[in-house]
């Protein structure tokens, strides 16, 4: 098996080497990730600047440096880097949760969904903490997952958002497959100035869950359980447009 990893907290984070020892032992793994934090970049890709990719010594020395975002490295690392498409995109491990339109921001998220896009069966993994998180849970949780996974078809093109408590393994409550949960973002800017005088901007603020509904992702990680969430490539709102075709039945070309 050949597993591509990214991550968006960049190439030298924690949660990444945890993941890369958890997963060497399933197969041929090669690193291309930032070479920065990259976080909450979503899906942006690199059109305006050279991209440039750097052989660093780290995991074994299978490991590139990509001064772009997750989506730019998985780009990279299939069309150039590695000598054959992987068999397994995952990004990760997160520091941090991304749970319901989390997904939209995350460069995590982002990265696991280039390589769907790419026709690749993406995994993205996170771990619900900030401050101190707890990477070996969610590493041992990865190592046994991967392999069942990749037995099915349900990584055709749908990556798995999974998201595990920062918790030792007897604290985990168990595994609950869910949906997105609603949640917004109470977002400020904090006004401060630059030594010329200049106003700039920092933005802050505090997340919002808006449900409580148990087969939701945010439900789940309160409730000390793993959350795993299949999310499609596909937006379109499928009730939505049948409502439009029936909204438009009656107009035609020429009245316009």
């Amino acid at each position: 098996m050949n597993i591509l990893l990214t991550n968006d907290d960049g190439i030298y984070a924690k949660g990444l080497a945890v993941l890369w020892s958890a997963v060497r032992e399933l197969g041929e793994v090669t690193v291309v990730a930032p070479d920065r934090e990259m976080s909450a970049t979503g899906h942006g890709i690199t059109v305006d600047r050279p991209l440039r990719a750097e052989q660093v010594s780290l995991f074994d020395g299978c490991a590139w440096a990509v001064n772009g975002t997750p989506a730019d490295c998985v780009k990279l690392g299939v069309n150039n880097i590695l000598k054959k498409k992987p068999d397994l995109v995952i990004a990760g491990i997160n520091r941090g949760p991304n749970l319901g339109i989390d997904v939209l921001y995350s460069g995590t998220v982002s990265g696991a969904l280039e390589g769907i896009i790419l026709g690749i069966p993406s995994i993205a993994v996170s771990v619900a903490d900030y401050w101190d998180p707890n990477y070996a849970t969610a590493a041992s949780f990865m190592k046994k997952l991967v392999p069942n996974v990749l037995k099915t078809d349900v990584c055709i093109d749908t990556l798995l958002n999974i998201n595990v408590p920062s918790l030792p393994p007897h604290e985990i409550r168990g595994i609950r497959i869910t949906r997105l949960g609603a949640r917004r973002y109470l977002n400020y800017f904090e006004t401060r100035t630059d030594p010329r005088g200049r106003a700039y901007y920092w933005l802050g603020g505090e997340v919002e869950d808006l449900e409580e509904a148990p087969d939701t992702d945010t439900t789940a990680i309160k409730e000390k359980m793993i959350s795993i969430t299949p999310i499609h490539v596909d937006l379109t709102d499928y009730r939505a447009l049948e409502l439009l075709k029936e909204l438009f039945t009656e107009f035609t070309g020429e009245e316009y």
